[in-house]
């Protein structure tokens, strides 16, 4: 199975990852802040299954990690705005100076 994954191009399984990073985060923390007893370990458990499979596809990338890291940061961000959006419907918003 590895060997057919690391046929994809290595932008892609950046993609997939930082997909994956940002729902495990999500995940983790709606377990965190909207949940409680049993259902709160089975949202970590779900978290902590993206999480993993982030650390998958991450490692998967055929090429040196420090090459790519620019693309993956601009990539989060990108990632990380859409999913904020959709599940907590908070719009990307410039950052605010000073205290």
């Amino acid at each position: 199975m590895i060997k057919a994954l690391q046929g994809i191009p290595p932008v892609v399984l950046l993609v997939i990852a930082t997909t994956l990073e940002v729902i495990g985060d999500t995940v983790v923390r709606l377990a965190l802040h909207d949940h409680a007893g049993p259902t709160r370990v089975g949202l970590f458990m779900v978290g902590a299954a993206f999480l993993l499979g982030y650390a998958t596809f991450l490692n998967l990338a055929p090429v040196e990690f420090g090459r790519v890291v620019g693309l993956y940061i601009s990539t989060l961000f990108v990632v990380w705005q859409l999913i904020n959006f959709a599940v907590f419907r908070i719009p990307p918003a410039l950052p605010r100076a000073g205290p």
